[in-house]
């Protein structure tokens, strides 16, 4: 019985030990099962995976979690999984891991994801298992899928390669503008190295070309809108200012809040000052710092608009400079230029600066009058001008040099509506000023069109004048009044046209020197003129000399002295038998320089006249720097010789002084026996006008002088007493 019952106990005891060994194994399954679950969840909140690498088989093992609770299982080669490229990589780490020389094994690689693609992961692992000689057996860990991160940390890096070889300066700036990062540009822009400027507020930059309020309201506006771009003055390291365009944008997170500014910047100092210097080009002219057509064209439009709606007239004054290519080509280009910057500051001076003065190229200028009440207007200023330039003009090296202008005017809405046309009738006007005899001005009117079609086609017909034979010499001769003789006589010019008919020299012989053609013609005429005197003297008028007006350009000519020399020669004439004439502009505009030219005639033995004289700047005590032999005083004082006091008083005056220089004194353009009457008495060398002789061709004057006698002169007054000689 008591056996019985301690069988049943142990039985109990054991059952029970059964039972509680079994709900043992049951919690520590459910522990197991729970722990499991949870890796599973870390693994997959994570997105890594589990992998057990077995070192003997090679075999990889791997735990692949699609979603929380589902889990699948493989063993595979890793040759099988890790791309071609990385696998000697892979295994390379996975030796250095397990000789030592790393305390981790640690890879980057790409795997197959299963659908034909790959994808990056990194792979950690430590050994988990080692055999009884110490071996590693078994490497477990986790692999992160890092594709996206190592597509971010490649934008990022190329990003940053990007800002570091920008030419553009960036700089980043938290919300409050202080920076936080900045390029190389930057720095080479401003001159702040990044360990300088990092921390600190952008206002660091900020020019004294701005006040404060104007930076402050650009930082409102970027805060306020997240953009802004400009162009603002900022400041270097050094303190020196330079202009800047600006892009900044400004960065949000991914809750709106903002995080960041970031700035381009750009230095357009150099490009403004480009541009400005491009629209000056575009509306400047670089030698006068006047306005140049362009602008002109664009201010007369302005004015004009004004004009038709205000009522109002304007007048447009077109000026050119007389005899300025003459000067140019004696004195030199620079020397002009000089000239030209002196006449524009003459010219802007007198007007003032409410009008504007512009250079429409070579020695040509315009003027934009606004607001006339009348055409006089127009007229009083042109007379402004020619008397503001009726004073030498003072160069940069102190020399003076002594030049006019010849002004034509044209006037809206008289003469036209537009600008080009206004241009062209006052430039029309200029040349009719010019024909007039310059240093004047002339207002347009319609009759100046067939004028201008007229001085087209007599320059043409003058290109052929010497091949058709169309040009003669006429003959003027000059009488001695103390031995009432002939001794000399003037050659003159003169053009008969088949076509056209007799045209004036004032008319042709501008355009000769204008076109070059005076070269040419002024050789036949020296030729012409020597040839018939060659053959007087072979008529027994040995002591008769010739007298030949010279152009400016033969002057200039650099072989001119040796062509003289070539037709004397050629034809057998003594030189003292030539007198050369040049008018008093041309000499005087710059006379050092010529007295240079004209001493080589003067070495020849050919005698130099200033003819015109009175017309000019020049006074009779400047003579003496030039090798003159006579003077030729203009008809413009003989005509009103007895009737003009003044006149009467400077011709005596000039005719005393030119004699205390010794020079020979000729007066042009006598016409009565009174003013020849009044010459002889003040002791004048020679007259030479209507009075005496209308100018001759070679026949007619050969026969005049030789039926001249002195006795055909009336007896002369008594001559005036000497006056001292005044200095004009």
């Amino acid at each position: 019985m008591v056996g019985a019952v301690l069988l049943a106990l142990l039985v109990v005891a054991l059952a029970t030990l059964a039972i509680r060994r079994k709900r043992s194994e049951r919690t520590h399954l459910a522990q197991l099962r729970d722990r499991e679950e949870r890796l599973k969840l870390a693994l997959w909140a994570t997105g890594e995976r589990y992998w057990d690498y077995d070192v003997a088989t090679g075999k990889l093992h791997r735990l692949l979690l699609d979603a929380p609770g589902r889990m699948a299982e493989d063993a595979v080669a890793v040759s099988a999984v890790v791309h071609p490229d990385d696998h000697a990589a892979t295994l390379e780490r996975l030796d250095a891991y397990l000789s030592g020389e790393t305390s981790t094994f640690l890879a980057e690689l790409r795997v197959a994801d299963g659908n034909g693609g790959w994808i990056w992961m990194r792979a950690r692992g430590r050994i988990v298992a080692k055999g009884p000689d110490g071996r590693a057996r078994r490497i477990a860990g986790t692999a992160l899928n890092i594709t996206a991160t190592r597509a971010a940390e490649r934008e990022r890096q190329i990003a940053s390669e990007v800002l570091r070889s920008m030419n553009e300066a960036v700089s980043v700036l938290d919300r409050n503008f202080d920076f936080i990062s900045v390029n190389a540009a930057f720095s080479r822009m401003t001159g702040y190295q990044e360990s300088e400027i990092v921390g600190r507020n952008g206002s660091v930059l900020d020019s004294l070309q701005h006040d404060s309020a104007f930076y402050q309201h650009i930082r409102e506006q970027i805060s306020r809108s997240g953009r802004w771009s400009g162009e603002i003055w900022q400041r270097r390291k050094d303190g020196e200012e330079f202009l800047c365009s600006i892009e900044s944008s400004t960065v949000h997170d991914r809750n709106g809040e903002l995080v960041l500014h970031v700035a381009v910047l750009n230095d357009i100092t150099q490009q403004k000052r480009a541009e400005q210097e491009l629209r000056y080009l575009a509306n400047f002219d670089t030698l006068t710092n006047l306005p140049n057509r362009s602008l002109l064209s664009d201010r007369l439009s302005r004015a004009i608009v004004r004009a038709h709606r205000e009522d109002n007239r304007i007048a447009v004054l077109f000026l050119d400079l007389d005899r300025f290519k003459d000067i140019n080509d004696s004195l030199g280009h620079a020397a002009g230029d000089r000239i030209l910057r002196a006449a524009a500051a003459r010219l802007q001076q007198t007007v003032g600066l409410h009008h504007t003065v512009a250079r429409l190229g070579g020695d040509e200028f315009t003027v934009v009058l606004e607001n006339l009440e009348s055409p006089e207007d127009a007229d009083k200023v042109a007379r402004e001008i020619i008397m503001a330039f009726e004073a030498p003009l003072l160069l940069d090296d102190r020399r003076e040099i002594a030049i006019s202008p010849s002004i034509g005017i044209s006037l809206y809405p008289d003469h036209a509506q537009v600008p080009t046309e206004l241009l062209k009738q006052a430039d029309t006007a200029m040349y009719q000023a010019k024909a007039a005899g310059r240093r004047t001005f002339m207002r347009y009117d319609d009759a100046m069109d067939l004028v201008v079609r007229q001085r087209a086609t007599i320059s043409g017909a003058l290109r052929k004048v010497l091949d058709r034979g169309e040009l003669h010499l006429v003959y003027q001769p000059r009488l001695a009044l103390d031995s009432s003789r002939i001794t000399g006589v003037e050659a003159l010019l003169r053009w008969s046209s088949d076509e056209h008919g007799e045209i004036a020299p004032t008319d042709f012989i501008p355009m000769a020197e204008e076109s070059g053609l005076i070269l040419e013609i002024g050789e036949w005429v020296l030729r012409e003129a020597c040839l018939t005197l060659h053959r007087w003297h072979q008529h027994g008028l040995g002591q008769l000399s010739m007298a030949v007006n010279v152009s400016v350009l033969q002057l200039l000519r650099g072989d001119f002295p040796e062509v003289v020399a070539r037709v004397l020669q050629d034809i057998g004439l003594p030189p003292s038998a030539l007198e050369l004439e040049l008018t008093e502009s041309v000499l005087m505009a710059n006379a050092e320089h010529t007295a240079v030219k004209l001493q080589a005639f003067r070495t020849l033995g050919v005698s130099l006249a200033i003819d015109d004289f009175g017309t000019g700047y020049s006074s009779l005590a400047y003579l003496k720097r030039l090798p003159i032999t006579t003077i030729k005083i203009d008809k413009a004082f003989i005509g009103d010789l007895t009737h003009d006091p003044e006149d009467a008083a400077i011709t005596s005056t000039v005719i005393t002084m030119a004699h205390s220089l010794g020079l020979n004194v000729v007066a042009e353009g006598v016409e009565t026996e009174a003013q020849m009457r009044f010459l002889a008495s003040h002791r004048c060398d020679e007259i030479q006008g209507f009075w005496l002789s209308q100018p001759l061709d070679a026949h007619a004057c050969l026969a005049f002088i030789r039926h001249w006698t002195p006795d055909r002169l009336p007896a002369p007054l008594p001559a005036a007493p000497l006056a001292t000689p005044a200095v004009p």
